[in-house]
């Protein structure tokens, strides 16, 4: 056990030394963290560790699946929706088949052994591209196509994995069969992870209590993901369904404390998986070198480029006519959602990262089949997706900020932010007019004295003046006043400190009103934001 602690608050320095070292370099973290988790795997004497699949697709996978799902947007979701399901869906079913033919013709794999490596492949990581891309400031419909197909590839990838399996180890498979499981599953998870939504949601309403509340928050992801999984399915779709559930119904349903304390346990909690996620997959360098193998260097390296190529291009190949073709065929579609600019494809085909859920897959093949003899090519299978995980994270990862300036989408995600912007003011405003509707109302029947009438008054109108009129210079002033507030409060706060070691305070003051600091603190930091925040 002291091992494992030594391991774990080890791995802890290295993620914070990472993200350190990642904002000076500015270079996304999940790269360096691969990297330096291979680069800890090849030091002598340093301890294996070995990435168990369970962990990651029953313990790992729960949580970022639910926290992403709660975080986008219903709205977009849907209205994304074809473009979502032609990736997710489509696009992992393309490439299955694309990655099986190479793997039959130029690896001598069986057809069911290249179905299963295809499958293991072809869903791209859902953390490493977003983390990436909202870094550059891309336009948001990318970012939320990303998101969408992120969040539901996996199921599509897991299914096809567990026909391959059992097509490998018993021989057999029946393709109408398959094809109506597939349904079952997709339409029973969907409707499942409604339902473990729609619970959670009423047990918090019951709890009324942030600690408790939170705690069947993170709960609720394991509910909606263990039972499908355990029944033969995914269990992705479900805890997909049951975050966008969550999202859309719990702003009406969960209270503020319960919302400020959540986003920081949640944002803390999704921060510290990644990492470590992103570090052990860099760790199993170690594992697979050690491994016993039947293969050569040479012939490993030619099945990791040949599938490493043909992966990068059935993305292509997919995206642009999965992009246009639907739209030439539907005139009513066109009309309704203009065909993009090539560049808007061509990013997306070029974002196809794959993380860690492929990895798993690959080391969750059984050793043996059915007859107990060795499961064909499982090892080649590991390396090989290894080796697709960190040329596709590193390789196109590092090359994605050049990319982005070529294609120019960085003018076009700042001006969508710079629009995004003032219809959030034109918002705040008429929000603005309704409160002082309502106030005028609450005033002739309350009661109260002039100066307490008077308080709520002058607090809205500092709201009211603190918006600006004018876009670019009052952005400016924003962050200028922010600015000053934020020295105002760090003054204020070392008085109390000052007066806390001088005994005029009690501990319990100083907290109460530290508390108080640290909520002006944070809704000044967040008026200091570009894109909004200025109440």
């Amino acid at each position: 056990m002291t091992a494992i602690a030594q391991t774990i608050l080890f791995m802890l320095a290295v993620l914070a030394a990472v993200a350190i070292a990642a904002k000076r370099l500015n270079v996304a973290p999940s790269i360096l963290l691969v990297v330096a988790g291979i680069g800890m795997a090849l030091v002598p004497g340093l301890p294996q560790v070995r990435l168990a699949p369970e962990l990651v697709l029953l313990v790992i996978l729960p949580p970022l699946i639910y926290s992403a799902g709660v975080a986008m947007s219903w709205r977009e979701f849907r209205f994304n929706l074809r473009p979502i399901t032609l990736l997710a869906f489509g696009c992992v079913l393309f490439t299955t088949g694309v990655v099986a033919a190479a793997a039959h013709y130029l690896l001598g794999f069986d057809w069911a052994v290249g179905f299963l490596l295809g499958a293991i492949i072809a869903p791209p990581d859902v953390v490493a591209p977003l983390a990436i891309a909202r870094r550059l400031g891309l336009p948001r419909r990318l970012t939320v196509v990303l998101e969408g197909e992120g969040l539901a590839n996996d199921a599509t990838a897991l299914i096809l994995y567990r026909f391959a399996v059992v097509a490998v180890t018993t021989g057999s498979f029946s393709l109408p069969q398959a094809s109506g499981t597939f349904a079952l599953i997709v339409v029973g998870e969907i409707v499942y992870g409604i339902a473990v939504g729609w619970l959670s949601l009423r047990l918090r309403q019951w709890a009324r209590e942030p600690r408790v509340e939170i705690t069947l928050s993170l709960m609720t992801p394991y509910l909606a993901y263990w039972i499908p999984a355990h029944l033969g399915g995914s269990g992705v779709l479900a805890t997909v369904a049951c975050g966008l559930y969550v999202s859309w119904n719990g702003p009406r349903l969960i209270p503020s404390a319960t919302r400020l304390q959540g986003i920081f346990f949640w944002d803390l909690t999704v921060y510290l998986i990644e990492g470590m996620v992103f570090l052990l997959t860099g760790l199993q360098a170690r594992a697979l070198i050690e491994e016993p193998h039947l293969f050569s260097i040479p012939e490993l390296l030619i099945a990791m480029a040949w599938v490493t190529l043909i992966t990068i291009a059935a993305r292509f190949i997919w995206v642009f006519p999965a992009t246009y073709i639907p739209r030439w065929l539907s005139p009513s579609l066109a009309k309704r959602d203009p065909a993009p600019p090539w560049q808007n494809p061509f990013l997306l085909s070029f974002t196809g990262v794959r993380g860690v859920v492929s990895l798993a897959a690959a080391l969750a093949i059984p050793y043996t089949l059915a007859n107990g003899a060795p499961f064909p090519h499982r090892e080649l299978i590991q390396y090989v997706t290894f080796g697709v995980i960190v040329i596709t994270l590193v390789g196109q990862g590092l090359m994605l900020p050049a990319v982005v300036r070529w294609l120019g989408l960085h003018h076009a995600g700042k001006k969508e932010r710079n629009d995004e912007i003032k219809r959030e003011l034109r918002a705040r405003q008429a929000a603005l007019k309704q409160v002082e509707k309502r106030l005028k109302k609450a005033i002739k029947n309350c009661g109260l004295p002039a100066e307490a009438i008077a308080h709520l008054r002058t607090r809205h109108q500092s709201r009211v003046q603190i918006l600006p009129v004018n876009l670019t210079e009052g952005l400016d002033h924003m962050r200028q006043t922010a600015r000053i507030k934020a020295a105002l409060i760090a003054a204020e706060r070392e008085f109390i400190y000052r007066l806390l070691r001088d005994g005029k305070i009690t501990d319990e003051a100083r907290r109460r009103i530290e508390y108080e600091l640290d909520l002006e603190e944070a809704s000044v930091a967040n008026r200091g934001k570009d894109g909004g925040g200025w109440m």
